[in-house]
């Protein structure tokens, strides 16, 4: 039970949608032969009854086996599966004129005859239901529908059906047929629309990355275009008064030595803050950001006090604990504790809905670890219970900066 769990838990949401999807497809089979192939059983004699069990099962087989090629091409998995289509459609027809031969040259009866109506008019329902979903348009489904609805009646009538019983039999595969599609189609809709949103979560994150790379080619630019136009006048002006014998080219080159380094200066600082993060920002923002995604957040603590070193290092935590949230398992819900305790501060990040060992983690706990490193920090990171994760960070204070956090 525990590897099953684990097996379900390792899967994406998308992926974990498409399971059931398929399943629930595939139940569909198991429930035409439980609800129309095994009561004829107990309604007619032995060997019409094993025929009859048979047909249903043959064609719910093929139906299976077609709903899950049709929902792989819907996926872009495959090729649309015609020759699997006219298959399902040639063995309905085949099967559902079988069952009206039987029921005019069988050994008749009532049970009979209300045995073999059921499993012509299932076959038939089944049969369109799961041809549905190998079509892409909505006319193309109504004309699958209707199509076996209308070819039910015009099948039953040569074999002696009344026009009311002709009326009755299109009508209810119609009927039938109409809602298995409408529900096939609905979960494949449905399945479709889960991994276009994961999708757009993705193209959000890296969009977000693309959008921090400019600000910092932004930054670069304005702190270097200006003082790299500068120098290079100052070095074309030195190099003319030194050709000419000028002392003044000695006070141009110190200038540019000067902008050179003042340029060199204001590009660590632009590194500096690139590469730092402030922790209430951040608390902030992964709030913000997690409940945008349907996440529950619950923040705890400020970050008022705390030395810039350690914001800076706690901030890349909780940076990239909220990315891991977003971007590994099916977190419901997510809780982030700031505490300052004797001396140390510690945050604390726990999620739920982790997909599989390590699925919270990644390869960026070990940079956490480094950064934390820098300012005599630890990272203590894994799963908790069945499905939770946890993150705790802990920062050694000084002794004075912990007593005024403190008070």
């Amino acid at each position: 039970m525990s590897r099953a769990g684990g097996w379900w838990r390792r899967k994406s949401t998308p992926a974990k949608v498409e399971t059931y999807t398929r399943w629930s497809l595939h139940l569909f089979s198991v429930i035409e032969v439980a609800v129309i192939g095994l009561p004829v059983v107990g309604q007619v004699r032995t060997g019409i009854a094993g025929w009859l069990t048979a047909m249903v099962a043959v064609h719910a087989v093929t139906g299976c086996v077609t709903a899950s090629r049709a929902l792989d091409w819907t996926r872009g998995r495959r090729a649309q599966p015609v020759r699997l289509l006219w298959v399902l459609g040639a063995l309905t027809f085949v099967l559902a004129v079988a069952a009206l031969g039987l029921m005019k040259y069988g050994p008749g009866g009532q049970a009979m005859d209300a045995a073999v109506g059921t499993v012509f008019g299932g076959i038939l329902t089944f049969g369109a239901g799961t041809m549905a979903l190998g079509v892409r348009s909505r006319r193309r489904v109504f004309a699958v529908v209707s199509g076996f609805a209308f070819g039910a009646g015009i099948v039953s009538f040569p074999f002696g059906a009344p026009w009311t019983g002709v009326l009755v039999v299109t009508l209810v595969v119609f009927i039938g047929a109409g809602f298995l599609a409408s529900t096939c189609l609905f979960s494949v809709w449905l399945l479709n629309a889960v991994y276009e949103l994961d999708e757009a979560r993705e193209t959000r994150a890296r969009l977000a990355v693309a959008e921090e790379r400019l600000r910092f080619g932004r930054d670069l630019h304005d702190v270097l275009g200006r003082n790299l136009s500068v120098i290079s006048l100052k070095s074309e002006l030195a190099v003319q008064l030194a050709r000419r014998g000028r002392p003044e080219a000695v006070e141009q080159m110190i200038e540019v030595q000067r902008i050179a380094q003042e340029s060199q200066r204001e590009v660590r600082d632009v590194v500096r803050g690139y590469r730092g993060a402030d922790l209430g920002v951040e608390l902030v923002g992964a709030q913000g950001v997690l409940t945008a995604a349907g996440i529950g957040c619950e923040v705890t603590g400020t970050a008022d006090g705390l030395p810039a070193d350690v914001q800076s290092a706690l901030g890349w935590v909780v940076r990239e604990a909220t990315t891991n949230v977003l971007r590994h398992g099916d977190a419901g819900r997510c809780a982030v504790v700031l505490r300052v305790l004797e001396g140390h501060v510690v945050l604390t990040v726990e999620n739920d809905g982790v997909a599989g060992p390590g699925g919270s983690g990644g390869s960026g706990l070990a940079g956490l670890r480094e950064r934390l490193a820098a300012v005599g920090g630890t990272l203590q990171a894994g799963v908790v219970g069945e499905d939770g994760f946890r993150l705790v960070a802990e920062v050694p204070l000084r002794s004075r900066v912990a007593s005024e956090v403190a008070s």
